[in-house]
């Protein structure tokens, strides 16, 4: 069994990486930090079997086999290199770092330790996104890709209120996700347009945001995140020589992860059959039934790097790649302007 230790039990980590982490054959979730009384009892409650430490030196005391960095985005690179400097292995939340370099000198330090490094980018087990790259479209020329949600009152916290040195805002949040899975899909990507806004009364950071990107294959992306989108548009339209995906709802293993199931129960990761996409062209389409979606795919991935030498499930050098998307689309939206991207930037590390 391989102890894992987790900074941080906010929202990532108390929906996502704990219950991942304890539904994982070989992790066994032993500390977790938290400073809050209120999210201490939380953790007594979800995991009785961990212990709360208040702080990353004294869970790093402890000997963990593995750190999951689940902590406010601005930390993410600090405790990270504190954990690998410290000779243990690390997952790090997304994003992974601010910038493509900061997230090159962690994978430079975690590869000159002989330590795994990687980074939660879930969404790459989306059932959604698993069935689009199964799906015969000819020469894809267009995706168009969205997390839209409608929540006109905000929450408050600093994903929203937060400044630029916080990482808050949608752009960083769900803009991760979406610029990975372009990336993915597409490949890289040579222009980035974005815009940004504050839409909300009280919000500080970007809360309705658009990214257009042109890939080095001639394909474009057109990437939509809104928290004010009062009526949602498909969560994917893709456009091909011989047809076209079009899907709608979003993958539900957040949502059921929030109301306490894991992976391995009934139905897990299925998504019910009004859901499903439709590939075909105008009049001739069919529904297609799309693949469970399967998180715990990350973690299987993680203890088989760390017990049979793998590859990372997410490689960081990928990571980068993605964030000099968003460091491009953060200046492109400040500066009202298409920015070009040079190779070595598109491809950092490489």
């Amino acid at each position: 069994m391989i102890d894992v230790g987790l900074a941080g039990y906010g929202p990532a980590g108390a929906f996502f990486h704990a219950p991942l982490i304890a539904a994982t054959p070989g992790l066994r979730l032993s500390a977790v930090v938290t400073r809050s009384a209120e999210r201490a009892a939380q953790v007594a409650r979800d995991h009785p079997d961990a212990a709360v430490v208040s702080s990353v030196d004294e869970l790093l005391a402890r000997g963990p086999g593995l750190v999951v960095v689940a902590s406010p985005n601005r930390t993410h690179v600090p405790l990270a290199r504190q954990a690998l400097s410290a000779g243990v292995p690390v997952v790090v939340d997304k994003p992974m770092a601010a910038t493509a370099a900061e997230a090159l000198e962690l994978a430079e330090l975690a590869r000159g330790r002989g330590l795994m490094l990687t980074a939660f980018q879930n969404r790459r087990w989306d059932g959604d996104f698993r069935t689009l790259g199964t799906l015969d479209l000819g020469e894809v020329h267009r995706l168009e890709s969205r997390f839209e949600r409608w929540r006109p009152v905000p929450k408050g916290g600093w994903r929203e209120n937060g400044g630029p040195e916080e990482l808050g805002g949608l752009l960083y949040d769900l803009g991760s996700h979406l610029v990975d899975q372009a990336l993915r899909f597409l490949g890289p990507v040579t222009d980035v347009y974005a815009e940004a806004d504050v839409r909300r009364a009280g919000v500080g950071a970007d809360d309705d945001a658009f990214i257009a990107l042109t890939h080095a294959n001639g394909a474009r992306s057109h990437l939509w995140m809104s928290a004010v989108a009062a009526r949602l548009g498909p969560r994917f339209r893709v456009l091909g020589s011989r047809g076209a995906y079009v899907k709608w709802g979003l993958d539900p293993q957040e949502e059921r992860l929030r109301a306490g199931e894991r992976p391995g129960g009934p139905g897990w990761g299925a998504e019910p059959a009004d859901r499903w996409g439709l590939l075909g062209v105008d009049g001739e389409a069919r529904r297609v039934e799309t693949l469970p979606g399967a998180y715990q795919d990350f973690y299987a991935g993680v203890v088989a790097a760390l017990t049979e030498e793998a590859p990372p499930p997410v490689d960081p050098v990928e990571v980068a790649e993605a964030l000099a998307v968003l460091g491009a689309a953060r200046v492109s939206a400040a500066e009202r302007r298409v920015i070009p991207l040079d190779p070595q930037v598109a491809h950092p590390g490489r």
